[in-house]
């Protein structure tokens, strides 16, 4: 069985993660909403934002159940898994799909954890250095999360 792709960049994806915590514990502070923006200027934005999406018929979609969602997110993931065992061309460098939509799913991934531990619902870090990390299994059933001191 040939290893995807993806599975060949794991040891980026999660130096990229560890870069990126550093990057953060490290950064200036700043206002937790970024820069200022005045209403008027707000406005303009979701304007502007809702005529491209009218331009380029993006759909919104209509979140599901939890499981039906869990389902399209694994099920989404094993045809990019199986997609990038393939040959068939990727349509950008590999390093610009893991720079982007790949460190943007890491982005959000990081932003809900946040968001559990702020709602006092934190999840316990896995540590991916001795975790059963296998390539080609990417649904919902992985092996069991080995934790640093344990």
């Amino acid at each position: 069985m040939e290893v995807g792709r993806l599975a060949k960049l794991c040891p980026a994806i999660v130096a990229l993660a560890l870069a990126t915590s550093v990057a953060f514990a490290q950064a200036p502070v700043r206002p937790p909403y970024g820069v200022a923006v005045n209403l008027e200027t707000a406005k303009k934005i979701a304007t502007a934002a809702m005529a491209e999406a009218k331009k380029q018929k993006w759909n919104v979609a209509t979140p599901e159940t939890w499981d039906a969602e869990s389902a399209r997110f694994f099920s989404a993931l094993t045809r990019l898994d199986e997609y990038l065992a393939t040959d068939r061309p990727l349509g950008c460098k590999p390093e610009k799909l893991l720079q982007g939509p790949v460190a943007d799913g890491l982005t959000h991934v990081g932003q809900i954890m946040m968001l559990r531990r702020l709602a006092s619902a934190p999840v316990r870090s896995e540590n991916y250095a001795i975790a059963e990390i296998v390539p080609g299994r990417v649904t919902a059933e992985q092996a069991a999360p080995r934790f640093e001191f344990d």
